[in-house]
């Protein structure tokens, strides 16, 4: 067998050539340069990556971004051990150390677990009144039990050896997010000479063109996204920043953003800090910092195999990571039947398609015929069966009745809210979109405007259009 299953032969933004080794609870794993610690874990066949908060349900991997509520993880060992840390963002390296959180004796055998059993009783706040008498127990046994049980993870308990700045930086515009519609902005501003600032929270530029098949006047969007950067590059007055992830818009143009210099080495060379704070001055800001897909809420949606479809495409597409080999799509817009032809076109059998809306654009039936899955309209996935992985899902369908599917991957899409926190600080305020069933901005920050999907506008020639204006 493969050291790597669920790796695809081919494809991927990922460099064969430099295949990474890692360690997670203790078991050897091979990656490749370019991998997250999620797409390696995937790849290799781990889909139990943790344990929920109270009831140390099993978890898995939802999504391939920074929203990831799920894959927490601890990372590396000795004085540099970090807690918390999203899988989905942390970049692989050789030697990596990474460490299960919130589980008992082991990630599969979690005695912790057992609070599932008294969920009833367990209900939110009962501490606070159960844990009352007497006083002094609290502090002595009652808190340290409790946190032990919820899993907030381990602080290094040494000195930190690494080494952090702050710096400060002006400009006459301000992008952030770096994909179709930040770099459609910042093209156009640094063409007409202004200073520029692109910042982006991941390691390759790009968003969403990372993760899809598209095209761009008539050729592949990696072509133009290539030509892109390479231009930006060469522009003096343009400064590209990735792995930089701006978290606050505060008085007269002023910007707050952290740079993860050196996160993704196994120590920071010398005279190099590990993180660097950045006070950035700008003239003018754009927020194009993109959409976060949602998810569908049933029973059974927390377990390890339920996937958003969008971050099933990025596997696929960015990583060459197969995160199952029999699927099922829930969907609930067009845009997650995108996940059906990436699936199949991937090797994997989409055993379902379960479509929320009693009726579907006849292209997307036919889709759905050419990947040999069974479509149902109308229809809902009201349970899933398996503990530690998905097996199957059990379906109703227009009429009431109820089917059971198997499969090791159910990708759920239900369409996207665009990020608009930033938009929300300085006493932002957004505003309700229903054609789009989310939140767009409303009243912005002096000085900030918001383009591509991050303004609501979701499809990739509106990005484009947008960051341009």
């Amino acid at each position: 067998m493969s050291a790597q299953p669920f790796r695809l032969a081919s494809g991927g933004l990922i460099d064969r050539a430099k295949p990474l080794r890692f360690r997670f609870d203790g078991a050897s794993c091979e990656g490749y340069e370019g991998d997250t610690l999620a797409s390696a874990l995937l790849a290799n066949g781990v889909r139990l990556v943790g344990r929920s908060f109270k009831y140390h349900r099993p978890r898995g991997i939802l999504s391939a971004g920074p929203e990831e509520p799920s894959a927490l993880v601890e990372l590396r060992t000795g004085a540099r051990r970090e807690p918390n840390t999203r899988a989905t963002t942390a970049e692989l390296f050789d030697g990596l150390e990474a460490t299960s959180q919130n589980r008992g004796f082991s990630l599969r055998h979690d005695p912790m677990a057992a609070n599932g059993l008294f969920s009833s009783a367990l209900v939110a706040g009962f501490y606070y009144k159960t844990f009352m008498w007497p006083p002094k127990f609290w502090e002595k046994l009652y808190e340290p039990l409790i946190r032990r049980a919820a899993g907030l993870g381990r602080a290094a308990g040494a000195e930190d050896p690494d080494h952090y700045e702050k710096a400060f930086a002006f400009c006459d515009v301000l992008v952030i997010g770096a994909g179709p519609a930040g770099l459609a902005a910042a093209l156009a501003a640094g063409r007409a000479g202004a200073r520029v600032i692109l910042c982006d929270d991941d390691a390759r530029m790009g968003g969403r063109l990372l993760a899809e098949e598209r095209e761009i006047g008539g050729a592949p969007a990696a072509d133009w996204l290539a030509a892109t950067l390479g231009e930006l590059a060469s522009l003096p007055d343009v400064t590209l920043m990735p792995r930089a992830s701006v978290f606050g818009v505060y008085d007269h143009g002023t910007y707050g953003a952290v740079e993860r210099v050196a996160d993704h080495l196994p120590v920071p060379p010398a005279h190099t800090p590990r993180q660097r704070a950045w006070r950035i001055v700008a003239r003018r800001a754009v927020l194009a910092a993109g959409a976060i897909e949602r998810p569908i809420v049933f029973p059974g949606n927390d377990v390890p195999g339920v996937m958003l479809a969008g971050a099933v495409r990025a596997y696929l597409r960015r990583f060459a990571v197969l995160p199952g080999r029999e699927a099922v799509v829930y969907a609930s817009s067009d845009d997650a039947w995108r996940s059906v032809a990436a699936l199949a076109g991937a090797g994997a059998r989409v055993a379902a398609v379960v479509e929320a809306r009693e009726s579907v654009d006849p292209a997307l039936e036919a889709l759905a015929k050419r990947a040999g899955a069974l479509l149902f309209l109308g229809a809902s996935v009201v349970a899933t069966q398996g503990r530690h992985a998905i097996k199957s899902v059990t379906i109703r369908d227009a009429a009431g009745a109820q089917t059971r599917v198997g499969c090791d991957l159910l990708a759920v899409g239900n369409g996207w809210n665009p990020s608009i926190h930033l938009t929300s600080h300085l006493n932002g305020k957004p505003v309700w979109d229903e054609a789009i069933s989310a939140f767009v901005p409303g009243h912005l920050p002096p000085g900030l405007a918001a383009a591509g999907a991050a303004a609501g506008r979701l499809t990739l020639a509106q990005a484009l259009e947008d960051g341009a204006r």
